[in-house]
């Protein structure tokens, strides 16, 4: 037995994207097995999407399935993918997408496809992160971080270069530190003339991934918290590309391109023993 997919990606932040309505009786073995970039087609995890009928402007519900099996509540990159998928479908140039993380309106701009991030939160209930109050360049595993929460928790820290650090050595550390109840993404920073560059070490891909969308959430909004930039709009450039992040008060919109790569069927079984 086998289902269609579609293999999308923003800024090189790639997923496979699946019909939720296609039967994949377990679809954590599914992604675990297909986002293996040498045994499967190779992806930072599967969107499982489904339209629901009946709603104007259109709505869709996401539920993303990383690399190791587990769902994420919320993917910038993955939103804007979902987005431009729904809209092929419908005929629309906005949609409404349901998110664990709460639902977001997407629309299609020039240049591709913004998303509606929320509000960041520094709040250490939400990143979540053993705190009682919101930790601002603490260091932690030998890492001055800050914490937020843009769906999903990051650790920010801002660095001279990106490129100069091992991000994998400093990551992992903070990846699982004691702090971080569930765990935390961890990103890096350094300005780089009117924006930031940046680098991510993906929670549930467990390594660097090409661009992380609520990563350059966080990065805006660290960089605004620190006073390091005081401007609405932010370009932030991970290595896949470049994305914008727009705020309105405290809320975020995340803007980019998004590409269709290709289609074809994958196999539903279950993961090898």
């Amino acid at each position: 037995m086998s289902v269609p997919f579609e293999k999308y990606h923003g800024t090189g932040n790639d997923f496979l994207v699946v019909d939720a309505t296609e039967p994949v009786p377990d679809r954590g073995a599914f992604a675990i097995r297909e986002c293996d970039r040498e045994t499967g087609v190779g992806a930072d995890g599967v969107l499982f999407l489904a339209l629901e009928p009946g709603f104007s402007p259109p709505r869709v519900v996401m539920t993303l399935v990383q690399p190791d099996g587990d769902t994420a509540p919320m993917c910038g990159n993955g939103a804007r993918c979902a987005a431009d998928w729904a809209m092929r479908r419908t005929d629309a140039n906005s949609v409404m997408i349901d998110t664990q993380a709460g639902t977001r309106r997407a629309d299609r701009v020039e240049g591709g496809i913004a998303v509606d991030m929320g509000r960041p939160s520094f709040d250490p209930d939400r990143v979540p992160v053993d705190a009682d109050g919101p930790v601002v360049e603490t260091e932690i595993e030998g890492l001055e971080l800050t914490a937020i929460d843009t769906g999903v928790p990051h650790a920010v820290a801002v660095v001279e270069d990106v490129d100069a650090v091992d991000l994998e050595a400093v990551a992992k550390p903070v990846r699982h530190a004691g702090s971080f109840p569930l765990g935390t993404n961890v990103t890096l920073a350094s300005p780089d003339g009117d924006g930031f560059r940046q680098r991510t070490f993906e929670r549930g891909v467990e390594g660097e991934t090409d661009s992380c969308g609520t990563g350059a959430v966080a990065v805006a909004a660290v960089a605004r918290r620190l006073g390091l930039t005081d401007a609405t709009e932010i370009a932030v450039r991970p290595p896949g590309g470049e994305l914008r992040v727009r705020f309105d008060g405290e809320a975020a919109m995340l803007s980019g391109p998004v590409v269709r790569e290709f289609g074809g069927e994958l196999p539903v079984g279950a993961v090898e023993p």
